[in-house]
């Protein structure tokens, strides 16, 4: 999965690269969720927060805001130590 992930992302950073979608909130939200699941949840909030900037759809900006909770949580825990 992390595989199609990161091809995903290197699209998105594509389309974001040209600056035709700069202010399109889905392709920040879209970049945020594949960070998501890649595991990069700062630079997801980055995103998730961008998109919130943007966003002008109360539904949209409450699942925007449920995702952004739930990253900065996940990058607030502490990493686990496996065992030796």
């Amino acid at each position: 999965m992390a595989e199609g992930a990161q091809a995903g992302l290197d699209l998105v950073d594509q389309l974001t690269a040209t600056d035709d979608l700069s202010n399109y909130h889905l392709l920040h939200a879209a970049r945020a969720d594949l960070l998501r699941r890649l595991g990069s949840a700062v630079e997801s909030a980055k995103s998730y927060q961008r998109a919130l900037a943007l966003v002008t759809n109360d539904a949209e900006r409450r699942f925007l805001e449920r995702r952004l909770g739930e990253v900065q949580s996940a990058s607030a825990q502490p990493a686990s130590i496996e065992a030796d």
